[in-house]
C-alpha cells in the first residue's frame, strides 16, 4: 500500500487543505514520539535488567567461592560440600560471561537503533515543527505590513522596504516549509524501520545467547555433574528425613524418662530413691550464698568436683574456677541452717576459715553432695602420681558424674581436667566433632623429660599428701652439655618464651597449630596465669635445644625426627609453634603434642632455622643409609686430585734443584734420591711418604712411587675407606 504523502508543490501556496493534511501529519508524529519513547523505556528496562542479572550472578559465583574461606567451627577444611560449590562458581562464571555478551548485544542492536531514532529523527521533527511555525508567523506579519501600504507616491521607498521584506520571509518560509514537510514524509519510512530493528536486535541477541548457554551449559560433563549432585542431594534430603523420624522418638523417649525430674521434689505418688552416697564425684547447679556488704545474696551456679577440687562455673564462663581445695586437712560437709532456706548444707575449711553455704534443690540432693565432698575427702582426692580408685557409681535423677577420675564429660564443664604440674585445663570445642583431645590439660610449666612425677608420700599414718594441682613450680633438670652442638653443620640460637603445650590429636596442621594457640592464650587469660618461662632455644641439625640462660643447662631436648610440624601465628607474628610425637615405653601408638612460644623477633625466622635444620639432618640421615660403594667415586677422583698437585709439586722442587745447581759440582747430582735401579728419581721424601702411608690415602709408601709409575692408574695406588652401612 502507498504511504500517504505532503505534495511539497503546495508548500508555497500553503492552502488550508495543505495545513489540514499538515496537522493530521503532525499528529501522527507527536503519536509516534510518543508511543517510541514508552518503548524506549521499556528496553532500557530489559537492559538494566539484563546488566542487574550479570552483577547478580558475578556476586553470585563468588559467594560460593566465599564458602571456602569462611571459618565454619563444624566444617572441615576437605569438605565436599566446598569443593562442590566451588565447582558451581565456575559454571556460574561461565554463564556470567554469555550474559555479559548478552548485554552488550542489546545495547548494539536493540537500544542504539531505537535511541538514534528517539533522539535525532523525531527531535528534527519537533524541531523543524517549531520552525514552520515561526516561519509562517513571521511571512504572515509580513504580508499584513505590505498589504496595508498607502497609495501616496511619497511613500516609494517604504513601499520597497516592505516589498523586500515579504520576498524575505516568504523565501524562509518556502524553505522551512519543503524541509518540514520531507522530514514528516521520510517520517513514514523511518517509522517501520526504527520500530522494527530493535525488536528484531532483540530476538537475534537471544538467540545467540541462548545458542552460547546450550554450547557452554548443556555439555555432557556438566550434565553428568548436576545428576551427581542432584542423587546426593537427594541422599541427604533422605538422611534428614530418617534422622528427624530418630529425633523425635528420641524426644519422646526423653520427655517420657524426665517427667519425674520436672518435679523439683519427688511426688507423694512416686517410688522412694534413696541417695547414692557412694560418689566421688558430682556434678550440677547449686545455689551459692554471698554477702554483699549488709545483705546476702544466692546466686545459682554449676558446682562440679574435679581433681579433689570444688569448681564452680557460670553459664557466661568458658572455664571453671576454684572454690575450694579440699586437699586441706579438715575440710567437712555437713547440713546447715540458713536464711529460712530448706536443703541448706555448708563445706567448712578450717586451715582457710571459710564456710561455703550451698543450697540443692531436694533434700536427695542435698544428701549426695554432702555424701560426695565427705567422700573425697576421706578417699577419693587427686593424689600425684596415684589413681584413686573410684567406686562404681548409679546414674540417678540428680546426678551427672564425670566417666573417669580427674576430669569430667564435656558437656558438664569445659576446661575441667587439671594436672598437678602447673597445668589448667584446655577448653574442648563447643562440638562433640572437636578437634581435639576432650580431656587433654594445658601444661603451662615447661618441664624436662628427665622430670620425676613420681608421687609424694608422707611418713604419716593415713592416704598419701594430695598435691594441688594449682601449682605452678617448674621443675628444671640439669644436663651438661656435649659435644654434639658443636659439631653441627647448623646452628642458631633464639630467645624464647614457653607459653604452655597440649596434646593434640594429629601430627600435623596449621589449622590444628593455630586453634591449639588460641586455646593455651584463651586458658592464661582465664586463669590469670602470667608467669612465662624464658629459655635460650638453640636449632641445630642434630637436635633442638631449650636452654637455662642462667646457668646454660638444657632444660628440654627434642630429637629433630620427633619434630613433625611447626608454623607461625599469621597474625601475631611474635608466636609460633611446633608438634612432637612420642611414642610411651609399651604403647602402640604415638602421641603428639603442640608446643607453644613467643619471641622477641619474627618467628618466621625460627620457622625458616627449624626447617633448615631438618632438611640438613635429613640429607645426612639419607646419605647414610646408602649402600656400600656409592659416592665412593667422588671420593676417588678427590684424591686423586690431590695426589696429583703432591707429585707435581714435588717434580717442580727437583727440577728447581737440578737447574740451580752450581758449576763443578754435577757429582752432587748423584747424591739425589733415585730408585734402586738408578735410573729414576724419586719423587717425594721419606717423612711424608710416611704421613700419607699413615692417612691411609696410598696403600704403598711414595718412595717407592717412581717416575714410571706414573704411567699407571693412580686409583690402583689409592686406598678408600668405605663408609660402613648405617643401621635402619
Amino acid at each position: 500500500m502507498a504511504i500517504e504523502k505532503l505534495h511539497l508543490e503546495d508548500a508555497l501556496e500553503d492552502s488550508p487543505q495543505t495545513r489540514s493534511l499538515l496537522s493530521v501529519f503532525e499528529k501522527d508524529a507527536m503519536a509516534l514520539k510518543k508511543y517510541t519513547t514508552g518503548l524506549h523505556n521499556c528496553c532500557q528496562r530489559i537492559m538494566k535488567a539484563q546488566n542487574e542479572l550479570c552483577a547478580a550472578t558475578q556476586s553470585l559465583s563468588q559467594h560460593l567461592r566465599d564458602f571456602e574461606i569462611q571459618k565454619f567451627p563444624l566444617e572441615s577444611d576437605d569438605s565436599v560440600l566446598s569443593s562442590t560449590l566451588k565447582q558451581f562458581s565456575s559454571y556460574l562464571d561461565d554463564v556470567s560471561s554469555i550474559q555479559q555478551v548478552l548485554s552488550a548485544q542489546f545495547s548494539e542492536t536493540m537500544m542504539y537503533p531505537l535511541s538514534r531514532f528517539l533522539q535525532a529523527d523525531l527531535e528534527e521533527v519537533t524541531t523543524l515543527c517549531e520552525m514552520f511555525q515561526l516561519a509562517s508567523n513571521e511571512h504572515d506579519s509580513a504580508m499584513s505590513r505590505y498589504m496595508r501600504l498607502p497609495k501616496k507616491k511619497d511613500s516609494e521607498r517604504h513601499r520597497q522596504e516592505c516589498g523586500e521584506e515579504l520576498y524575505l520571509m516568504r523565501k524562509k518560509f518556502h524553505q522551512t516549509s519543503l524541509h518540514y514537510y520531507s522530514s514528516l514524509n521520510a517520517l513514514q519510512y523511518k517509522r517501520k524501520c526504527s520500530l522494527l530493528e530493535p525488536i528484531m536486535g532483540y530476538l537475534h541477541a537471544q538467540r545467540a545467547f541462548f545458542q552460547m548457554g546450550q554450547d557452554a551449559v548443556g555439555k555432557k560433563e556438566i550434565e553428568d555433574f548436576l545428576n551427581n549432585i542432584s542423587t546426593s542431594v537427594q541422599g541427604v534430603q533422605q538422611e534428614m528425613k530418617t534422622e528427624t523420624k530418630k529425633t523425635v522418638e528420641l524426644i519422646d523417649t526423653l520427655e517420657q524418662q524426665s517427667a519425674h525430674l520436672y518435679h523439683a521434689e519427688p511426688m507423694v505418688d512416686m517410688p522412694y530413691i534413696p541417695p547414692n552416697t557412694n560418689l566421688t564425684q558430682k556434678a550440677g547447679y547449686l545455689f551459692v550464698r554471698s554477702k554483699q556488704l549488709i545483705a546476702t545474696k544466692w546466686e545459682r551456679c554449676f558446682f562440679f568436683t574435679v581433681g579433689g577440687n570444688l569448681m564452680s562455673q557460670s553459664r557466661d564462663q568458658l572455664a571453671g574456677s576454684l572454690v575450694l581445695d579440699l586437699n586441706e586437712p579438715g575440710v567437712l560437709a555437713e547440713p546447715h541452717e540458713s536464711d529460712d532456706r530448706r536443703f541448706i548444707f555448708q563445706v567448712v575449711s578450717p586451715k582457710t576459715k571459710r564456710n561455703i553455704v550451698l543450697q540443692a534443690e531436694n533434700e536427695r540432693e542435698k544428701d549426695e553432695w554432702i555424701c560426695t565432698l565427705n567422700n573425697i575427702v576421706r578417699e577419693s582426692g587427686y593424689v600425684k602420681d596415684k589413681n584413686p580408685q573410684v567406686k562404681p557409681k548409679e546414674r540417678t535423677s540428680s546426678t551427672s558424674s564425670a566417666s573417669k577420675q580427674g576430669s569430667i564429660s564435656p558437656d558438664q564443664s569445659s576446661s575441667s581436667s587439671m594436672t598437678s604440674t602447673g597445668a589448667v585445663p584446655k577448653t574442648p570445642a563447643p562440638t562433640p566433632s572437636s578437634s581435639f583431645v576432650a580431656d587433654a590439660p594445658i601444661q603451662f610449666d615447661l618441664l624436662s623429660p628427665n622430670s620425676q612425677n613420681g608421687g609424694v608420700t608422707s611418713s604419716l599414718p593415713g592416704p598419701p599428701k594430695r598435691i594441688n594441682p594449682f601449682d605452678q613450680s617448674a621443675n628444671e633438670v640439669l644436663d651438661s652439655l656435649d659435644s654434639a652442638i658443636d659439631n653441627a653443620t647448623f646452628v642458631e640460637s633464639f630467645v624464647v618464651r614457653f607459653l604452655g603445650s597440649m596434646e593434640v590429636p594429629t601430627d600435623r596442621g596449621e589449622r590444628l597449630v593455630q586453634e591449639t594457640m588460641r586455646q593455651i592464650m584463651a586458658a592464661r587469660a582465664i586463669h590469670n596465669v602470667f608467669k612465662m618461662t624464658e629459655s635460650r632455644l638453640v636449632v641445630s641439625s642434630e637436635c633442638m635445644r631449650l636452654i637455662d640462660p642462667s646457668n646454660n643447662t638444657v632444660r628440654t631436648q627434642f630429637a629433630l625426627a620427633d619434630i613433625s610440624f611447626w608454623a607461625a601465628h599469621p597474625e601475631n607474628t611474635r608466636l609460633f609453634a611446633f608438634i612432637t610425637r612420642t611414642k610411651p615405653p609399651g604403647a602402640t601408638q604415638s602421641t603428639f603434642s603442640c608446643h607453644v612460644f613467643e619471641c622477641n623477633i619474627s618467628a618466621d625466622e625460627i620457622c625458616l632455622a627449624i626447617g633448615t635444620a631438618t632438611k640438613l639432618a635429613f640429607q645426612a640421615l639419607m646419605q647414610r643409609k646408602l649402600p656400600p660403594g656409592v659416592g665412593k667415586e667422588k671420593k676417588v677422583m678427590e684424591k686423586i686430585q690431590h695426589v696429583k698437585t703432591r707429585e707435581k709439586n714435588i717434580l717442580l722442587q727437583n727440577i728447581q734443584q737440578l737447574e740451580d745447581a752450581p758449576e763443578g759440582e754435577e757429582d752432587n747430582l748423584h747424591n739425589l734420591p733415585l730408585s734402586p735401579d738408578g735410573k729414576y728419581l724419586v719423587l717425594t721424601a721419606t717423612d711424608e711418604s710416611e704421613d700419607l702411608a699413615e692417612s691411609g690415602d696410598l696403600a704403598q709408601p711414595m718412595e717407592n712411587l717412581t717416575v714410571q709409575s706414573m704411567q699407571q692408574p693412580i686409583s690402583e695406588d689409592l686406598d678408600i675407606e668405605e663408609e660402613p652401612e648405617s643401621e635402619a
